[in-house]
């Protein structure tokens, strides 16, 4: 199962980036508050942020598993940052690239890097953060794995790539619903207080929803039942073979 999280992410390229240069001038935006006194003039720029309200639990045990399960988002979101970023270069690149040998040549080469940088980490994953990272890519690049995967191979491998993964209980379909789906809210309530507390590099997802107003028909009640269901079972399992043995 490791192995087929990553088989998206290497096929991705060195992620890019520019700086812009200032000047001595000092532009004036809209949300910027200007100061003057006789002789001087300070410009102060205010960013926007907007606040999280208080979370809701039913008791210390609801609060335990959500930051067990914070601790596991928090793990799998580099991954999703970096394998968007990729995406993003290696589709720029490509479409200068006309040669198909040489496309081809250009993707193994950033797939051998990726894969001795990345691979031992995304081994070490549990399902839960496998699952986490699925729909974390979906937010992050607007695809699901499987169409990632459909775009830069094709549809027969994504078919058998995410046929392997069901045996994992896992799909590459899976997509990200904050709004519809009880996990998402959570993994998106994580990263949102995870960005104004600077735990994160802060990223805008590329889906359509405004969790500012998902988060008040919220009401900011956490709900880890399924959690709690799920570690029922590993406690069950444990005890069973216990006494086989």
């Amino acid at each position: 199962m490791k192995k087929l999280l990553y088989i998206y992410i290497i096929v991705n390229s060195f992620a890019s980036f520019s700086q812009k240069n200032e000047r001595d001038t000092i532009p004036v935006h809209i949300d910027d508050y200007v100061f003057i006194k006789p002789g001087d003039t300070l410009t102060i720029s205010l960013n926007e942020f907007s606040l999280l309200p208080k979370h809701k639990f039913n008791n210390k045990d609801d609060v335990r598993y959500y930051l067990w399960f914070r601790r596991k988002v928090l793990k799998t979101y580099p991954f999703a940052l970096l394998a968007s970023k990729r995406l993003e270069s290696l589709i720029l690149r490509l479409d200068k690239i006309k040669s198909k040998s040489k496309r081809r040549k250009y993707t193994r080469l950033v797939q051998n890097y990726i894969e001795g940088e990345f691979t031992d980490q995304i081994k070490k994953m549990t399902t839960t953060e496998g699952r986490i990272l699925i729909k974390l890519i979906h937010r992050q690049t607007g695809k699901t794995v499987f169409q990632n995967i459909k775009f830069l191979r094709t549809g027969w491998k994504a078919f058998w790539y995410n046929t392997t993964a069901n045996i994992f209980k896992l799909s590459l379909k899976t997509a990200y619903h904050p709004k519809l789906n009880n996990e998402d809210f959570l993994i998106e309530d994580v990263l949102q207080r995870a960005f104004q507390d600077g735990k994160l590099i802060a990223s805008s997802s590329k889906l359509n929803f405004d969790f500012s107003k998902i988060i008040i028909e919220k009401k900011v009640t956490v709900n880890v039942e399924q959690y709690k269901m799920m570690f029922e079972k590993i406690k069950k399992k444990q005890k069973n073979n216990k006494k086989k043995e």
